[in-house]
């Protein structure tokens, strides 16, 4: 079907219509059932589609029911970017059109002092949130023997937790924040071995690898609500080489209105043997059933 069409005119004579004669309202009422990308690609068609593509009513529906809530988080993100000196991005504000937040909101916001993160997928508007091995308690972090932080650029936060060898394994953390309304899951992002490059090539050193099929790691997951989960696994020495998300549970946010706690750990406490080469990175929180790109994902 074309894009052009024969219509009869007022005068009796027939013309020639086309998707440049459709009113922007109607255009915006067919976006709505479009994602974000989709309606990006459309707004190049001519100026009606352009014009509706950056209307507020279409992107209001795929904002965040939160939205307020995470662009403010991400005002005082830019704020405090920009009082450093080193703000290189546009500032968002509550008074900036619906595609503008939608936009700012796909770029990651960090937040609790740079050590945590957020950000919306930019195909369905769900919201992300990856935690640093820095915002949880781990134990025995400051004794060198045990641990050290490796920077990485394989890391979001640029840093891992390194553990060489330790008999008791506890890692901690919590977040507390406003969830738009939805089903998430939790996950441990680990890797066995110590990766590093050489001459451009990543390598993985694994020498201290040892102890994680003895005796399976258990992971843990509880909210303010009392809605808990626990999974374990065994990490084996086949599964070095690569970063893997750990699925420790799910949770669901009924009220965007009420800040959510989380509590979630990782435990491998069996004194009876050491164990050691993994590296922790970080927590990743995403909507249940998005699975990131090349992720590798372990679940029970």
């Amino acid at each position: 079907m074309g894009a052009g069409s024969s219509i009869l005119g007022a005068d009796g004579e027939w013309g020639e219509t086309s998707l440049g004669d459709m009113p922007e309202s109607c255009v915006a009422a067919v976006l709505l059932y479009l994602d974000p990308p989709e309606i990006c690609q459309v707004a190049r068609l001519n100026r009606a589609f352009r014009g509706a593509a950056s209307a507020d009513c279409v992107w209001a529906v795929k904002l965040p029911a939160n939205y307020r809530y995470l662009a403010a988080l991400a005002a005082a993100a830019d704020d405090e970017v920009h009082d450093d000196g080193d703000g290189n991005g546009k500032r968002i504000s509550l008074a900036a059109t619906k595609k503008e937040i939608y936009a700012r909101l796909c770029r990651p916001t960090r937040f609790d002092a740079g050590i945590k993160e957020f950000w919306i997928l930019k195909n369905k508007g769900g919201l992300c949130i990856s935690i640093s091995s820095k915002a949880m308690t781990i134990t025995g972090i400051v004794d060198r023997r045990y641990w050290s932080h490796l920077a990485t650029e394989e890391s979001r936060f640029h840093s891992v937790a390194y553990l060489q060898q330790i008999w008791w394994l506890e890692v901690d953390g919590e977040l507390e924040f406003c969830f738009p309304p939805g089903s998430y899951s939790l996950f441990f992002h680990l890797h066995l071995g110590r990766p590093y490059r050489r001459r451009g090539r990543r390598l993985c050193a694994t020498e201290h690898v040892h102890g994680w099929d003895v005796t399976p790691t258990r992971f843990q997951l509880s909210t303010s609500d009392e809605q808990q989960a626990t999974s374990e696994y065994y990490l084996h020495l086949h599964e070095q080489g690569g970063w893997k998300l750990y699925h420790v549970g799910d949770f669901v946010i009924s009220n965007s209105d009420e800040p959510m706690k989380l509590k979630f750990s990782m435990m491998q406490i069996d004194c009876t043997h050491t164990k050691g080469g993994l590296c922790v990175d970080s927590v990743f929180i995403y909507p249940k059933g998005y699975k990131p790109e090349r992720a590798n994902i372990v679940c029970m």
